[in-house]
């Protein structure tokens, strides 16, 4: 009876044993299917978005190629639809935004027709002589009357080419050059004064301040195409505007740079905050911000909060208690 036992309970023990074992190494083969269906899906999408990033680069230089095509060709319109898509897909893509940039100045030159003279300026060629002519153009220079001003030249220069062409040029490129400048400093006309600018550098080159004036509304105009689209971008370029030109402002949207910069950072900081979870670098925006004002509601609300995740509370440690352990004094002996 006892030897029965004793020879069932190790076939038991053995057929427990190889049931085990079958079921790990099912669970192992079945693990392995799994890491190599999961890693074949991971594959697959990985060569799917290397194959999309791969054709938007290359679209993004075909586009690139037309957008240059259309603005050597003057079809300013055209090329600022190539150059605005390259920067929706890649807002740091070499030339994109200058060329974009320069699309939309050409729209604004096109579109706004040279400056004629009216009836209350010279009605009728002016039979007084290129002398008298000559003479009311001084006076209207002296008097900064520059659209006057340009207008008694032209029509100088139409009644005799080659009078006094030295210094007829000169009053020409005084008078251009100051009304570029006018126009962006006091009308805000940052398209217009870049022409009269443009202008004056066929007569002579221009000085350092006009140069400077000319460039700041390039940088500024640059800055305007990334308002609402890319945030990052416009506080890029509307911060450096605002470390060196920051009252340049346009006409348009009545803003200066400066302005510009300090809603670009609030705006920035609302997108890193809500979109990315960027809690520190969205804080970092608004604090930039905060050298220009106050923070408006919303970035308030998100400068708050962003703080709190960036810069949570520590506990307070409890003070140590301090043992003052007293040394014994000895008293003297007396003799």
């Amino acid at each position: 009876m006892s030897d029965t036992t004793d020879t069932t309970q190790p076939m038991k023990a053995q057929k427990k044993t190889r049931r085990k074992r079958f079921w790990i190494t099912l669970l192992g083969f079945l693990i392995i299917i799994a890491l190599g269906v999961f890693g074949g899906y991971n594959s697959g999408i990985k060569i799917r978005t290397d194959a999309e990033a791969t054709q938007i680069s290359g679209s993004l230089g075909v586009e690139f190629e037309r957008g240059a095509i259309a603005l050597a060709e003057g079809r300013y319109d055209h090329a600022r639809q190539h150059f605005e898509y390259i920067v929706q897909h890649d807002a740091t893509y070499p030339g994109a935004a200058e060329g974009m940039a320069e699309a939309i100045l050409g729209m604004s030159f096109t579109a706004t027709p040279v400056p004629t003279l009216t009836p209350t300026l010279t009605p009728t060629p002016d039979m007084r002589g290129v002398e008298a002519i000559f003479a009311n153009a001084e006076q209207l220079i002296n008097a900064g009357d520059w659209v006057n001003a340009l207008a008694a030249l032209d029509q100088l220069r139409k009644e005799d080419p080659n009078y006094r062409t030295a210094e007829v040029d000169g009053m020409y490129y005084f008078s251009l050059r100051q009304n570029g400048y006018d126009k962006i400093t006091q009308v805000g006309d940052l398209e217009g004064g870049i022409y009269y600018l443009t202008l004056a550098e066929r007569f002579g080159p221009l000085d350092n301040v006009a140069e400077n004036m000319r460039g700041n509304a390039r940088l500024y105009i640059t800055a305007a195409t990334f308002w609402e689209i890319n945030w990052e971008q416009a506080v890029n370029y509307f911060g450096q505007l605002a470390s060196f030109a920051p009252n340049i402002w346009d006409g348009a949207s009545n803003q200066t740079a400066g302005q510009r910069h300090y809603y670009a950072l609030m705006r920035y900081g609302d997108q890193l905050y809500n979109q990315n979870n960027d809690a520190c670098n969205a804080y970092n925006q608004y604090v930039a911000a905060q050298a220009y004002g106050a923070l408006d509601e919303v970035a308030a609300k998100n400068a708050n909060q962003s703080y709190q995740i960036c810069y949570p509370p520590t506990s307070t440690p409890e003070p140590t208690a301090i043992i003052v352990v007293e040394t014994p004094t000895e008293t003297p002996v007396t003799p």
